[in-house]
This record gives structure tokens, sequence and C-alpha cells, in this order.
């Protein structure tokens, strides 16, 4: 008796996530204007300045665009390992890290890893709100999948890197670099580089300039993955891996994928 109860409550839920899901693709956004236009202002912009607004501060807003090109490819290859190693071959989505942060989660009865890909994240930039809201999440991997279907993987990822925050006020790689290291964001170092890829779990709380230990804990993990990939010469490596944290080498990365 209990087993076919369980059936039909887990039928019954899968139709009622249908029918919002299929409610909810409806009122999604165009974007398909991202194809060659960049937006303005993002949703987490506007959360930022309203947030501000309220605690009675001045609004920070510090963003300067660039092409792809344009940035360090050091920086893209850490980001890319920091947070979505997978991401030129997924569709949006990650089925392999959601299992796993909903078993972690489950452990720790309560969210503590979120899974979002790339993809992901820009679409909760672009259109949405940090809530951890399900209705928000479901909202994200429709609008994320649209993405995946009307951009390519190239600009979606200079979009990313264009638009997210990387400190109070600051939006994208160029402001970031300018801001941190008072230069342009293709003339990174790969120490630089890495830093900043360290940080985008929670920028608002950790510095690139200013490493506290969970920086310098991920900081050692991209940089060793990033040599373990080629992506940097040995050279490059032992250059870097003397700040800021001293490598301990052959860890697993498990930081990039900590945001909701």
């Amino acid at each position: 008796m209990l087993p076919s109860l369980i059936k039909k409550l887990l039928l019954v839920a899968t139709a009622a996530v249908v029918v919002v899901a299929a409610y909810e693709y409806q009122g999604l956004p165009d974007v398909s204007t991202l194809k060659k236009k960049n937006p303005e202002v993002t949703a987490l912009m506007r959360q930022r300045e309203f947030e501000a607004q309220s605690a009675g501060k001045k609004a920070r807003r510090h963003q300067r665009w660039v092409e792809y090109a344009a940035i360090s490819e050091k920086l893209r290859s850490a980001v890319l390992i920091g947070e979505d190693d997978a991401f030129f071959r997924h569709e949006g989505y990650d089925l392999e890290q959601i299992k796993e942060s909903f078993a972690r989660n489950w452990e720790k009865k309560g969210f503590v890893r979120g899974g979002s890909t790339i993809t992901q994240q820009l679409a909760k930039n672009l259109y949405l709100s940090t809530s951890k809201n399900p209705l928000r999440k479901l909202r994200e991997f429709l609008i994320a999948r649209r993405l995946e279907e009307e951009l390519s993987k190239r600009r979606i990822f200079e979009l990313y890197l264009n638009v997210i925050e990387w400190g109070d006020g600051i939006y994208g790689a160029e402001a970031a670099s300018q801001t941190y290291f008072n230069k342009p964001s293709k003339d990174l170092s790969v120490r630089e580089a890495v830093l900043l890829a360290a940080v985008i779990p929670n920028p608002r709380r950790m510095n690139p300039s200013r490493p506290n230990r969970r920086v310098e804990y991920r900081y050692d993990l991209i940089l060793s993955r990033m040599h373990q990939y080629g992506q940097i010469t040995d050279q490059e490596f032992e250059s870097a891996r003397q700040g800021p944290g001293g490598l301990e080498g052959g860890q697993r990365l498990t930081g990039g994928r900590g945001r909701a």
C-alpha cells in the first residue's frame, strides 16, 4: 500500500513540475538579442543598487566591457577550472554536478552547494536574483537552456566574464583587473588571473588583493589543475606557486560549484 502511495505522490509531483515549467517557459526573456548586443544593466546590478539604497549608501557600478579576445587566456582558463570545467561539453547544465550537489545538501540538511554551471550563473546574473527559492532555480535552468540554444559557447562565456560580480560594485574581468591590479585584463599574470578566479564564489567577502585562507586554498587548487592540464608552463607554475598560499598539490577542486 505504502509503495503504491509513494509512486502516486511522485507522479503528482512530477506532473506539477512539468506544468510549472511549461508556464514559466512562456514568460522567459528573449535572449536572442544578446547575440550582438551587450546588456547595459543586469538583474544583479539592480539588486545590488537597491540593497545599497536601502542601507542608505551610494550605489557603485564599475564595469568596462571588453571583447573575448581582450581577456587574458590565463584568466579564461582559471575561471573554467574554478567554476565549470565541463562548460564546453555540456548543454547548460551538468547532471553529475547536480547529483553531487543534491547528495551533499541532503547530507548537510541544508543548502551548502549549488551546482550551477557558467551558463546558469549567467542566467541568474542577467535576469534573476540571488534568492535560493526553488522557483528561481527552475527559471535559471530554463533560461540557461535558452541561452545555450540561441548563443554560441564563446558568446556565453564572453557575456559571463563581462557581467559577473567581482567585488562591491565591480562587474566583469576588465573592471576587476583594473581595480585590483591596475592593469587591463589582457595583461594579467598567471598569479593575478588565478587570484581573480579564486574569489568568484563569494566576491563580496573574498578579495584577490588581500587573500584569506579560503582564497589561498582555491588558488592552490586552480593553479595545480592548470599545470596538470598543460595550460601553464613549468616555469609559470613554479613562479606562481610561491604565492599566495603555498601549493599543497594534488587536491581535487571542490569549490567551483559552491554557488546557487
